[in-house]
């Protein structure tokens, strides 16, 4: 989890990086595990023999499942605003799947805080953009607007 800072710091960072995880393995058993809960089978994620004759050149991962990822890599690279009691994804003004994730690869996720829009004295909405690095690749993952919303138990905003 990422360092604690305070209301006033965390706004003051709007327009700047904020944070960056660690490094995830997406091995082939992730993959499939990922294709059993969601029930997507499809040949590209979990047939090496298949997926190989694609221009992928083997399985790889469900743009899915490294969606999915970005809560635990928030979870690690993302500052802890003091006072939070909780938080909630409130959805994506924008997803762009940009490259495939191969079996055997390591991502990991870096945020820009775009913006911070209280919307009661306990309760603000942050925009953050959303990088997924595919360690090795110039190309990332994924690129998103990811918006949250996160609660306080003492009020933070007028």
């Amino acid at each position: 989890m990422g360092d604690q800072i305070s209301w006033n710091d965390y706004v003051a960072l709007v327009g700047k990086d904020v944070g960056m995880s660690r490094w995830f393995e997406i091995d082939q058993s992730r993959i499939d595990a990922f294709a059993d809960v969601t029930e997507d089978w499809q040949f590209i994620h979990i047939d090496a023999d298949k997926a190989a004759k694609t221009p992928f050149g083997g399985t790889v991962a469900h743009g899915f499942l490294t969606l999915s990822l970005l809560a635990a890599m928030a979870y690690d690279g993302l500052p802890q605003v003091q006072g939070r009691v909780m938080g909630v994804n409130y959805g994506f003004d924008k997803i762009r799947f940009v490259a495939p994730v191969r079996s055997g690869s390591r991502v990991r996720a870096r945020f820009k805080l775009l913006e911070v829009t209280p919307r009661s004295p306990k309760e603000f909405m942050a925009k953050s953009e959303v990088f997924v690095e595919i360690e090795g690749s110039d190309k990332p993952a994924l690129t998103a607007e990811w918006l949250g919303i996160s609660y306080f138990a003492e009020p933070v905003a007028a």
